[in-house]
């Protein structure tokens, strides 16, 4: 079996400790040094792995969106009962514990905000979007037809719009709540009423 490097593991731990200190501040302001810190390691090294604060941000996001992606795969998998199961799991999906909770939506908030002024996370939150406009209109399609675009875009805006909102409340992030109010709008956009 080959040797796992240091590399891979220290890269890791960067990534984690950026979204927990963006969690902690509650924005990008945030140092390197900070990072750096609380990985167990120094500014130096975070700089060498990643050269500037915003790629070891863009780093974090591309995590989140990774294990994101991973819950949304899974619960597609788990999915019976056609078009409508499918849907209810890309919304309990979204509100996962492993991707709604405070530290993440943080980052969430600060990735919208950044995706202004840097091309590549402007990028990579476009993939974001268009994946999961994608995965809600396959299988709106079926059950509403010429809706199923404008749904979909409805539905996507609501689930940022929930996790904006999640930065302002107090309290520990809940995920149930959450996603029975997305639940709740899916529900009308499948009877007609949306």
């Amino acid at each position: 079996m080959p040797k796992l490097g240091m590399e891979p593991i220290r890269k890791a731990a960067l990534v984690r400790a950026t979204i927990l200190e963006v969690g902690r501040a509650g924005s990008l302001d945030v140092t390197v040094s900070q990072i750096a810190r609380r990985a167990g390691m120094s500014a130096a090294l975070a700089h060498h792995y990643f050269g500037s604060k915003e790629q070891i941000f863009l780093a974090a996001m591309r995590h989140i969106l990774s294990l994101y992606g991973a819950e949304v795969r899974g619960a597609l998998v788990a999915a019976e009962g056609g078009p409508r199961a499918r849907l209810r799991a890309i919304v309990r999906a979204s509100f996962a514990p492993g991707s709604f909770r405070a530290e993440v939506i943080g980052a969430w908030l600060n990735f919208y905000v950044l995706a202004q002024t840097l091309p590549e996370a402007k990028r990579l939150l476009s993939v974001y979007q268009r994946r999961l406009q994608s995965n809600l209109v396959h299988d709106l399609r079926p059950l509403i037809g010429l809706r199923a675009e404008a749904a979909a875009r409805g539905l996507g805006a609501l689930i940022d719009g929930v996790y904006i909102r999640e930065v302002l409340r107090r309290g520990a992030p809940d995920g149930a709540a959450a996603a029975a109010l997305v639940m709740e709008h899916l529900e009308r956009e499948l009877d007609g009423q949306g």
